[in-house]
């Protein structure tokens, strides 16, 4: 049974919200739901209750829990009241989530019973302890060589004094950028690149330039223009699955990028989530420049995001420094999760997750490119690129797009600079099922043809 008249925290934030109250009434119930404040089968303060704590009509009250209904939020049980409705597999809470880049569920695989069983072996094995204290350094040295075994198949066999293991990607990005430029520098990056670079970079008084890109990333010839007008410090580059774009480099492409970089004295930041999930990756920008490139590698959307474990193989002119920068920004990756994913990559786990998240994307992917053909991305993407008129973005997409039950991303998230291509990244992993997932591309797809 739910736990009876929970208390009134989400609906104290609704008092002096601006517009009508029972629309904020309604959307604090779904902030609370979808924050998990509350669980599935919690029953709700009377109506009557909640009416007087706010200091308003009963009608209000009943208007803002019908509009929760509506929103699949609630279900009712006469003479026992409201309660928040159990998530089915083809239901779910409020907006349909095509915004967060998120790996699907391993085909397959039961991540829960496979976390409780390895955490409960390592607990049963370590020092709890010691495995809980501070840990000094980028990682234990078998941390480092399990880093190294992950991403091999990608960069090739890498020392594992130089592969350093850090608390996520964006901590990562952070301390690279640190590491490697001095404030006012330049970076070049494609016109539309991931939001976390633009934060790290403001944060640290970079100055982002834009790169003309096309189907394949970076265009050489504009690379080579913008180095001989003024060499930046440093290049980012998602060369496999690029966010948002979708777009993979080719392995010529990449080497003669690589090449300009090289000649020009250009540090390469190379951020690789997506390597693992193709069949045939091909050669990591680390792999042919493995002195000029930091290769950057989270295992957030290969296996799970709440492990907050990244990989990072660094030149030996840099590794030191950017250790220390990692521990600047983060101090540690967390122990409990560095010695989960170290086990699993050691017995084969890593690998059996790895193989379920690539299954089930693939499968997602072949149903995004049924409902939107037009969009672009890999056959076992986690996300897709989707073109859409210039007048359709920012605050009109939102609004659209939340009236059709969805939630997605607009070009101008990931925009740098004033010339960039008007488009939508749709996310494929994190709706619960493909039946969702299927009712929301449909829904996408209507809005996109609506718009044109």
């Amino acid at each position: 049974m739910g736990r009876d008249d929970l208390g009134m925290g989400w609906i104290e934030r609704a008092r002096g919200a601006a517009g009508p109250i029972y629309l904020a009434l309604a959307d604090a119930l779904e902030a609370a739901v979808r924050g998990g404040e509350l669980q599935p089968g919690d029953r709700l303060p009377p109506q009557r209750t909640v009416a007087e704590r706010l200091g308003v009509d009963f009608t209000t009250v009943t208007r803002a829990y019908g509009l929760a209904r509506e929103r699949g939020l609630l279900e009712g049980a006469v003479g026992r009241g409201s309660f928040v409705r159990a998530r089915t597999d083809d239901d779910e809470v409020g907006l349909v989530d095509l915004s967060m880049n998120l790996p699907p569920p391993p085909d397959g695989v039961s991540l829960a019973e496979l976390l409780a069983e390895t955490t409960g072996s390592i607990l049963r094995r370590a020092d709890v302890a010691t495995l809980m204290a501070y840990h000094p350094g980028a990682g234990t040295a078998s941390q480092r060589a399990a880093g190294a075994a992950w991403c091999a198949p990608v960069i090739g066999d890498v020392p594992p004094e130089r592969m350093l293991v850090a608390a996520g990607a964006q901590a990562a990005l952070a301390a690279t950028l640190a590491t490697l430029c001095r404030q006012g520098d330049a970076v070049a990056c494609e016109p539309l690149i991931y939001p976390g670079l633009k934060t790290s970079a403001r944060q640290l008084g970079l100055h982002l330039v834009p790169c003309a890109a096309d189907s394949e990333g970076p265009e050489p010839d504009a690379f080579e223009a913008l180095c001989r007008a003024g060499p930046p410090a440093a290049v980012y580059l998602t060369p496999a699955m690029q966010n948002p774009t979708a777009t993979t480099m080719g392995e010529a492409r990449r080497r003669r990028i690589v090449e300009i970089a090289e000649r020009h004295g250009v540090w390469i930041i190379e951020d690789d989530p997506y390597s693992r999930l193709l069949d045939a990756p091909s050669p990591a920008l680390a792999a042919l420049a493995p002195e000029r490139t930091v290769h950057i590698a989270t295992t957030a959307k290969t296996l799970s995001p709440g492990l907050r474990i990244a990989f990072v193989a660094a030149p030996e002119a840099v590794a030191g420094r950017l250790a220390e920068g990692l521990r600047g920004f983060s101090l540690m990756a967390s122990p409990l999760a560095a010695a989960v994913l170290t086990r699993w990559i050691r017995e084969g786990q890593a690998e059996a997750i790895l193989a379920g998240v690539r299954a089930e994307a693939r499968a997602r992917r072949a149903l995004a490119a049924e409902i939107l053909p037009q969009a672009v991305g890999e056959a076992t993407s986690l996300h897709v690129w989707a073109s859409a008129p210039s007048g359709l973005g920012g605050e009109r997409l939102r609004a659209a797009a939340a009236a059709r039950g969805l939630s997605l991303m607009p070009a101008e998230a990931f925009a740098v600079g004033d010339a960039w291509p008007n488009g939508l990244r749709i996310s494929l992993g994190a709706p619960r099922s493909r039946a969702v997932l299927g009712k929301a591309l449909t829904a996408t797809a209507a809005l996109l043809r609506e718009a044109a």
